[in-house]
């Protein structure tokens, strides 16, 4: 009983020394495989002068940014020049058109507003004045540019039905999705100008 007792815990020691090689072998080949530039480890001669002091300073390979091959360029947590060049200010869209369709629509309850799809989508409003109708309006802002074409106005009318049985759906003037638009371009010229840019 005592030797069973010995070989069962010699076989878990030997499970677990085997388990623990197995892997530190899968990861040491895991980054490895990272990849990286195969000209890296070439040397040069650089000679001297002001042009072998540049092909210095770019690095080995002769590239001055990092790549990586671990999921695409930059690896498997992007690039630092990426997240360098990333300066954002928490929304994806143009920050004028998007605080002036706020503006522009606010008489309207929302029931989306993603900021950074650039979309935002009302509830159904009715008017006062014409209680037997009901709009909704989907603002999309399409560039992160202040541009004329950076913005999208779709508006969805219903009316009650006469014979009852609630809404169907209407035709819109499309004079309409243009004057809201150019309403919310007003709007966002107007913010950019308060704020001092031109």
């Amino acid at each position: 009983m005592a030797n069973f007792a010995t070989a069962r815990g010699s076989s878990r020691t030997l499970g677990r020394s085997s388990l623990f090689i197995i892997c530190t072998a899968g990861l040491t080949l895991s980054l490895a495989g990272c990849g990286g530039n195969p000209n890296a480890i070439k040397e040069r001669d650089y000679g001297g002068g002001r042009a072998a002091k540049e092909q210095a300073s770019q690095g080995l390979g002769g590239q001055t940014q990092e790549t990586g091959s671990l999921f695409g360029p930059g690896g498997l947590f992007g690039s630092k020049a990426e997240k360098r060049d990333d300066q954002s200010t928490g929304v994806a869209v143009n920050a004028f058109l998007w605080r002036a369709s706020l503006d522009t629509i606010n008489f309207i309850p929302l029931v989306q507003a993603d900021p950074f799809g650039g979309v935002i989508i009302t509830d159904w409003y009715t008017p006062a004045e014409a209680p037997n109708e009901r709009m909704k309006v989907q603002v999309t802002i399409l560039d992160r540019a202040l541009r004329a074409d950076g913005v999208r106005v779709s508006v969805f009318k219903q009316q009650q039905n006469p014979k009852g049985g609630g809404w169907v759906d209407a035709q819109v003037d499309p004079q309409t999705n243009t004057d809201i638009e150019n309403a919310i371009l007003t709007r966002a010229r107007q913010l950019r100008i308060a704020q001092g840019g031109s």
